[in-house]
């Protein structure tokens, strides 16, 4: 798939988030239905309507792509997917849930197990993030796009990475201090890609947790804006793989490589 053909099905979605985005918002405001599912983590019928409706979208510009999401079984069994979306139609459902704003809504286009293109919407922050190549990563905020390939912090300022949890593990505390990360925030849904996209941290360090869906979207945006995705290792995360688990993982930005 070449770069327009990205760029098209990438800039043809921004509307159906968007609108995703106030649908969750006003499924919020009305009182969400809340559940939890067979692997102990909540879902609302906010996470399944907005699965539903973005999912329909995809579907309908992308017809020939198989889709797998979070919250169905559709493709997940399917070991030989190489072209296909990861969509988690609300990543932080924590969040969503107690009326938090870090919530997201995410699909990543991934062509030959590798991420091609990737869209993630903040609706309580009215923050959208996209990309579909190498120097094409943008933010869509008040009307204007802007490139985040072209924001690099050039001062020296102290290195900030974000964190899952106030508890830094050993094993990352190692990575922190080969880095030299001199503070971290806590940040748990995808936006932590974004804002390290954008320039405003510089990475993030995980140990194996979570699935493909949870990372697909915000890996695209990231190394399409200049920054990094690897496991502790060094090494390329690739998609697909069959249990869809991630790997380790650590982020870094285009400003510390």
């Amino acid at each position: 798939m070449i770069l327009n053909q990205r760029k098209e099905i990438a800039l043809s979605l921004l509307d159906t988030f968007k609108d995703a985005g106030n649908v969750a918002l006003e499924l919020r405001k009305k009182g969400l239905k809340k559940e939890i599912k067979s692997d102990n983590t909540p879902v609302s019928n906010g996470d399944l309507e907005v699965n539903k409706f973005i999912t329909k979208k995809i579907s309908e510009i992308t017809p020939d792509i198989p889709i797998v999401s979070e919250e169905t079984s559709d493709n997940k069994d399917n070991t030989e997917l190489k072209d296909f979306w990861l969509v988690d139609p609300i990543d932080g459902t924590y969040d969503y849930i107690n009326d938090l704003e870090e919530f997201t809504i995410n699909a990543g286009l991934i062509i030959n197990n590798k991420p091609a293109a990737g869209l993630i919407y903040a609706p309580a922050k009215k923050r959208m993030f996209y990309s579909y190549g190498p120097g094409n990563a943008f933010e869509l905020t008040d009307g204007k796009t802007i490139n985040l390939s072209n924001k690099i912090i050039k001062n020296n300022r102290p290195i900030k990475f974000i964190s899952y949890s106030n508890k830094i593990k050993p094993e990352i505390q190692k990575i922190y201090q080969d880095i030299g990360v001199a503070e971290n925030v806590r940040m748990k849904s995808s936006l932590k890609f974004c804002v390290v996209a954008a320039s405003e941290y510089d990475g993030y360090v995980a140990e194996p947790r979570a699935y493909e869906w949870d990372i697909a979207a915000g890996h695209a945006i990231l190394i399409h804006s200049g920054g990094t995705v690897t496991d502790f290792n060094g090494a390329e995360i690739l998609y697909g793989k069959k249990d869809l688990k991630n790997p380790s993982i650590i982020l870094k930005s285009k400003n510390i490589l």
